[in-house]
């Protein structure tokens, strides 16, 4: 059993519905969802010429192994019509890998700890709700110190608490 960190993301059509359906899928093909933060309304990375995204972290304790984990996500990703069309571009649901216990992969189809996490706050405040302690295996820092030293300036604000 390990428990991975997800952030799920949305920033086209009912995104609220798109990130329930997400949930519902993970619980059944992933693992059960022990932990959830608030919905959190943020701007747009990389590509910024888009509308916001609401956005959420999970904690998911599966039996599923990392790349076992990725495919059911990538999955429900095309379940629910994700097309990719361009890298960070619009996209009706996005679903992240964060964390993983605290292994360590690094190969062309999975990074995890996820290679952004250390330069994203749209990343770092939800999943500071809900895992502020855990400790980055690379830079050895917690997520609540990650947040203190993040230099993105993108806006991230409470859409809906949980």
């Amino acid at each position: 059993m390990g428990i991975a960190a997800l952030l799920l993301g949305s920033n086209e059509g009912d995104r609220v519905t798109y990130l329930d359906k997400a949930k519902e899928f993970i619980e059944i093909q992933a693992g059960s969802i022990i932990k959830k933060s608030s919905l959190w309304e943020t701007a747009a990375w990389g590509i910024t010429d888009q509308p916001n995204f609401i956005n959420q972290a999970l904690l998911v304790e599966t039996i599923l192994e990392p790349h076992l984990l990725l495919e059911k996500l990538l999955g429900i990703e095309e379940l629910l019509g994700r097309k990719r069309i361009e890298k960070w571009g619009p996209r009706i649901i996005d679903i992240d890998i964060l964390y993983y216990d605290n292994i360590i992969i690094n190969e062309n189809d999975l990074k995890i700890p996820h290679p952004f996490l250390p330069e994203r706050r749209f990343t770092l405040i939800p999943l500071n709700e809900i895992s502020p302690v855990w400790v980055h295996p690379i830079l050895h820092k917690t997520v609540g110190k990650l947040l203190e030293e993040c230099e993105d300036e993108g806006e991230v604000s409470v859409y809906k608490r949980e």
